[in-house]
């Protein structure tokens, strides 16, 4: 059994072919697959890491861009406690639509949620969508803004553990209902930090060895 303290849900929300399924890929698997199927509904994966020296449990759900999907992924946007909003720079549409997008998140999603906008594709050479555009339709929708390259590996890793960082700060806040979990933060099997179950299990092996008094010598 994997021990972690928390459950963070996050959602990838954006045009088809922005390349939403190969970050997550690349985030969870190390891996780039160039001829990616379309997402059909929503898709989703996980993995652990390590924010502030706390274990982290990430559950990534991947959905599809099309409009005939679109009822579907609304219904994930309540339980996410964290958002990659991601266009694809060298296709300027995907750009144009990131207003509709984000109406859409927040006004379905949870006031709670943090968002990060993503421009994908950094790889490519024909770029439609200068930095310093993506950086002032975030700056004025108060986001952060990160650009990426799935193929490349450039910056995938920042974009999920910044959003798990800010996910957490909102966490030490009292921002969340961890105990039901239905903004997207869920209290994990361990509850305790790394450092407190290394010296629970120190303790133990020292009660074995010398009797329960030294329990309480930490």
């Amino acid at each position: 059994m994997s021990y972690y303290k928390y459950l963070f849900k996050y959602i990838i929300i954006g045009d088809t072919g922005v390349g939403k399924s190969c970050l997550l890929l690349r985030f969870t698997d190390k891996r780039f697959k160039p001829d990616h199927d379309l997402t059909i509904g929503v898709e989703f994966g996980t993995r652990f890491i390590t924010v502030q020296g706390e274990q982290i449990k990430l559950q990534i759900w991947d959905t599809a861009g099309q409009e005939s999907f679109r009822s579907i992924t609304r219904s994930y946007y309540r339980g996410a406690a964290g958002a990659l909003l991601v266009f694809d720079i060298s296709r300027r549409s995907t750009f144009e639509h990131l207003t509709k997008w984000l109406e859409e998140v927040r006004d379905h999603g949870s006031p709670t949620m943090s968002i990060i906008l993503i421009g994908n594709k950094t790889d490519v050479a024909s770029r439609e969508v200068e930095y310093h555009e993506g950086k002032q339709f975030a700056d004025q929708n108060d986001l952060i803004y990160m650009e990426t390259s799935a193929k490349g590996d450039y910056n995938v890793e920042a974009a999920f553990l910044t959003t798990a960082e800010l996910i957490y700060e909102n966490v030490k806040n009292g921002l969340f209902d961890i105990e039901s979990g239905v903004q997207g933060v869920k209290r994990g099997p361990m509850g305790v930090s790394s450092r407190s179950m290394f010296i629970l299990i120190i303790k133990i092996h020292l009660s074995r060895y010398f009797g329960n008094f030294y329990i309480f010598i930490f």
